[in-house]
């Protein structure tokens, strides 16, 4: 297996959209493809980001968005990793970890103080990997949704 971890680029999305919805996220489709589209150009162009892809033989199999953000108490950023997935076909292959391995520089050449993530309770092996990784679970997340359209 070959595989390469790089920035997200403009190019990525047709490639990248398909593979959100193992997070549990909405499916693309007609009607929400401009939406998506328009706010995935504008997530890997902003500064405050970083998008990484992992390439399995030239085809986009994984993927990573991150944010910088401020904390009210704290003098550096944080990283927080809202999405990151393999495709199933190519988990169990270090793509995950590869991935990972690239935000935490990334992170760390930002200069954040923490890089944290979100996962849903079902991603058992997801989990297993991040403690793997250093990482420590740390709370719970709360949400309310307010009605939108997931697609």
């Amino acid at each position: 297996m070959r595989y390469t971890i790089r920035h997200a680029e403009p190019r990525d999305f047709l490639a990248v959209s398909p593979l959100l919805p193992e997070l549990g996220r909405g499916e693309l489709n007609s009607a929400s493809e401009p939406i998506f589209r328009e706010r995935y150009a504008c997530h890997i162009g902003r500064a405050d980001t970083a998008s990484l892809v992992a390439e399995e033989d030239g085809q986009v199999v994984g993927v990573l968005s991150m944010e910088f953000r401020e904390r009210l108490n704290r003098p550096n950023r944080e990283a927080w990793i809202p999405d990151l997935t393999v495709t199933e076909r190519s988990r169990g292959r270090g793509l995950g970890r590869a991935l990972l391995l690239a935000a935490f520089e990334i992170a760390q050449q930002h200069g954040c103080y923490r890089i944290s993530l979100e996962s849903g309770y079902n991603r058992k092996v997801a989990h297993q990997l991040y403690l793997a990784m250093g990482m420590r679970e740390q709370g719970s997340l709360f949400d309310v949704e307010f009605g939108g359209s997931e697609s």
